[in-house]
């Protein structure tokens, strides 16, 4: 994939790892898309490592899509209990 490919998967998985772990998290546009990027390299590293399975790294390919969404909310559920650990 492209480097515009994999802002546009970071912005998109980030997005919406947001939504299903909504919070008061303001990261801004930059800080969703850097979850997202680092939430795809993640995700795809579980699903190779872990789940023995092959992911093709296709921008139109679903494992792709699915492996970047759940290693965002991953990404972003270990910094929600990290920020919350800290803070106390």
């Amino acid at each position: 994939m492209s480097w515009m490919a994999w802002i546009v998967l970071g912005l998109v998985s980030g997005t919406l790892a947001r939504m299903a772990l909504p919070g008061k998290g303001e990261r801004g546009l930059i800080g969703t898309t850097l979850i997202g990027i680092a939430g795809s390299y993640v995700g795809t590293w579980i699903v190779s490592h872990w789940m023995h399975g092959a992911v093709k790294l296709s921008f139109l390919d679903v494992t792709t899509w699915v492996s970047a969404i759940g290693g965002a909310v991953v990404l972003l559920f270990a910094y929600g209990v990290l920020h919350r650990i800290v803070r106390r």
